[in-house]
């Protein structure tokens, strides 16, 4: 079963193309190294109001497809 990526766009005008959540200035790469430096989800939604859990496991997921 193919997975969908809805929570992550490529726009570029936004952040230079780069894989963003939901079309905002939020990178997959950025919450990727929250994640890297320790932060659990709820201190990275603390941080980022504007970011769901789900907007979190897609990062993951999305990083972890080659």
């Amino acid at each position: 079963m193919p997975r969908t990526f809805d929570r992550i766009t490529f726009n570029p005008q936004i952040m230079g193309g780069r894989a963003c959540l939901r079309g905002m200035r939020i990178t997959v790469s950025l919450v990727l190294s929250l994640i890297a430096n320790g932060l659990t989800t709820m201190e990275i939604l603390d941080e980022y109001p504007d970011l769901e859990p789900e907007d979190i496991k897609a990062s993951l997921l999305y990083s972890a497809t080659d």
